[in-house]
């Protein structure tokens, strides 16, 4: 199956990205807009001698500032939802990253690595070009201090599994002062709507993904696991597994909850009134409640691990 990258969008920005009929339009930024404030900054190790530093800002200049447009590996990923769909009331845009590629044939894609040291090899080639200073060694050096800024984060990033698209020039159109590309609807394969998202929201972006022609989901929260999953108009069940969204018969009847196994109902709706009975009795918080002793009791043994902290 063909590679797929998703981008993620708060609902406020529904009709602006998806306004066009045939076309979904994006943002592009420069790296030295990101949020993250030492981007760029993973390329060698800064603490050189003067020497070496004079040469190697003489050589490199400063990185080049292209038109980026960054997505996500998964759908999964519920801290992406939290901070870049509006607290998981927008929604998810799946493209087909081949047709994509086809389509912006002089852009370039790379995942990006997590690490929170400069890359050795990198510095291995600082040192030949100011040692030997062959022009060679002055090119790879350019190469790889590019290469490794766009493509290297911190590791405290890696959550993202960030995967970017450095946009040629000639496919960004500038509105307001915003970089635009418009991505045909062909690239797209999916829209993914939040497990928060309004009624009204929901209805748009199933209309949306009508309009485009691609599939339908909604991402759902479970009981069972971390892992969210996501159910289609007909109220089939997938999970995202080997890089793409996969129906799995594996759920659970009632709830629709991924299972491990193809029993048919997960725990949860399992639970009947005679479970609920055998809980109620097992509970002596609820006897100490009905004899007024419950709040004493809690007070008490705030007092107990206040005391042994």
């Amino acid at each position: 199956m063909s590679k797929k990258l998703y981008k993620y969008v708060g609902s406020n920005y529904l009709d602006k990205v998806i306004k066009l009929p045939d076309v979904v339009t994006m943002k592009c930024s420069y790296p030295k807009d990101f949020n993250d404030p030492y981007e760029l900054f993973l390329t060698i190790d800064k603490r050189q001698h003067p020497k070496v530093l004079a040469f190697y800002s003489d050589v490199i200049g400063d990185v080049p500032q292209l038109p980026t447009t960054c997505f996500s590996r998964s759908p999964s990923i519920v801290p992406m939802w939290a901070h870049y769909t509006q607290n998981l009331e927008g929604f998810v845009i799946e493209l087909d990253e081949k047709i994509l590629a086809k389509s912006f044939p002089e852009s370039g894609f790379g995942d990006v690595d997590y690490q929170d040291t400069p890359t050795p090899s990198l510095m291995e080639t600082l040192y030949r070009a100011f040692e030997i200073g062959k022009p060679r060694y002055l090119y790879m050096l350019h190469r790889g201090v590019f290469s490794t800024a766009y493509y290297t984060k911190a590791s405290c990033w890696n959550y993202e599994e960030e995967r970017r698209m450095i946009v040629h020039e000639s496919k960004i159109r500038t509105t307001k002062g915003l970089m635009l590309v418009d991505i045909p609807k062909e690239c797209i394969t999916a829209l993914i709507c939040g497990p928060r998202a309004s009624a009204e929201t929901t209805t748009s972006i199933r209309n949306k993904a009508r309009q485009l022609g691609c599939n339908y989901f909604e991402m759902k929260i479970g009981r069972s696991a971390i892992t969210p999953f996501f159910i289609n108009s007909n109220g089939d069940t997938f999970i995202f597994s080997e890089a793409n969204i996969k129906r799995t018969g594996k759920r659970c009847v009632s709830c629709k909850e991924p299972l491990p196994s193809k029993a048919k109902k997960c725990s949860w709706c399992k639970i009947n009134e005679a479970h609920k009975v055998e809980a109620a009795k097992r509970n002596i918080f609820r006897s100490m409640s009905e004899y007024g002793l419950l709040d004493e009791y809690i007070k008490s043994m705030v007092e107990v691990t206040r005391k042994y902290k």
